[in-house]
């Protein structure tokens, strides 16, 4: 009779460890067995079938991957780079799997040192309808973008983020990182952002409705570049989903738990990953491409 299949050898051979540890003090084999719920068939056949490692030759470069961010990544990311940058045909869950014979997992998202920053001060200027309605699917880049400001909070005191997110791409195409959440920070990000909008692109802008983006300032930038404001309804953050979606990923790989010495540290530090996640980060919904891979792909073709 056969042994075990592939998918209980490691379990089997654990509970075989105790069952064997139990029989060698003073226990009759057949206690422990019988406690253990198993036979003794299987017992002698997972002691002479100790599990295989998972892919061993991929272990380091899964490794490495992982460690690109300071809070690691899912077995996602790392299967899309194994298959991309190593060639590997692998599954995602054989990376699961991988990872946990590995000892590596990543943390499962909760708030806790990062807060959403309300900016919502009532109507203090120009609002605009909801042109996107939730709508946060692009054909490829400057179609459609989303921007807010997130709160950063450290022992030294707050810091904010404030970036602008192409849903085609999925790359932060400018962002300013600032101690203040004024209109001098989103003027630093419209200088930014609105030089690279390539000629005859009229991408749509969504954002809440915070002050900012109500300003005259703010306003008369985006219409003169062409650009088409678009406002999420009054306390609701649903329609901002893709701009949060990405914050949290952020704030998962690179900020939960961790505590910087200085703002200018948290701003180097943030700029380095902003840059890992637009050239180095894989993107499922890009079908494995980084951010920066699918533009120049999509501007390409």
């Amino acid at each position: 009779m056969g042994g075990p299949g592939g998918g209980e050898t490691a379990a089997s051979w654990e509970r075989a460890q105790i069952v064997a540890g139990r029989s060698g003090r003073g226990f009759a084999l057949a206690d422990p067995l019988e406690a253990a719920g198993m036979a003794g068939s299987t017992y002698y056949y997972a002691l002479r079938h100790p599990p295989r490692p998972t892919r061993p030759e991929l272990w380091g470069k899964a490794v490495e991957v992982f460690s690109r961010t300071a809070n690691g990544c899912g077995h996602r990311q790392i299967a899309m780079c194994l298959r991309a940058e190593e060639g590997a045909r692998i599954a995602d869950r054989t990376v699961l799997k991988m990872m946990r014979e590995i000892g590596v997992s990543c943390g499962i998202r909760r708030e806790t040192d990062h807060h959403r920053h309300n900016s919502y001060k009532g109507v203090v200027g120009k609002t605009f309808e909801n042109v996107l309605g939730r709508d946060f699917a692009a054909d490829g880049p400057w179609e459609k973008m989303g921007t807010d400001v997130t709160e950063l909070r450290q022992p030294w005191g707050k810091a904010y983020f404030a970036p602008a997110f192409d849903f085609g791409s999925c790359e932060m195409a400018a962002r300013s990182i600032s101690r203040h959440p004024d209109m001098a920070q989103q003027k630093e990000m419209l200088d930014m952002l609105l030089p690279k909008v390539p000629e005859g692109k009229n991408p749509i802008m969504h954002s809440d409705m915070g002050w900012q983006y109500q300003h005259e300032e703010y306003c008369t930038a985006l219409r003169e570049a062409g650009v088409v404001q678009s406002m999420s309804r009054k306390g609701n953050c649903l329609d901002n989903g893709a701009t949060e979606q990405m914050f949290g990923h952020m704030k998962d790989e690179f900020f939960r738990g961790r505590s910087f010495e200085s703002f200018e540290e948290l701003k180097e530090k943030l700029e380095e990953y902003i840059a890992h996640w637009n050239t180095r980060r894989r993107q499922v919904g890009l079908k494995g491409l980084t951010p920066e891979e699918f533009r120049s792909q999509s501007l390409a073709a």
